[in-house]
């Protein structure tokens, strides 16, 4: 999520206001910790529904496929 995104949704809860650069900062590593733990619940979702499958089946591939892809966003 880009800075101004951030602002702008911090804009919605508090109204308009100008940020100083520590309390922006400190929202910036908020929405960060937040996008992790969004990831991780989506990463185990997949990776659930991937290991329900018994046989290999398509429902197994796009689980798999689904959970590299969420992880790697992550990483970027």
């Amino acid at each position: 999520m880009t800075q101004d995104e951030i602002i702008e949704i911090a804009r919605q809860v508090y109204g308009e206001c100008n940020w100083h650069k520590s309390a922006l900062l400190r929202l910036e590593v908020f929405v960060k910790l937040v996008e992790d733990k969004e990831r991780e619940a989506c990463v185990k979702l997949c990776a659930e529904d991937n290991a329900q499958a018994m046989d290999f089946t398509y429902g197994t591939l796009v689980g798999g496929y689904f959970a590299e892809i969420i992880k790697a966003r992550g990483e970027t």
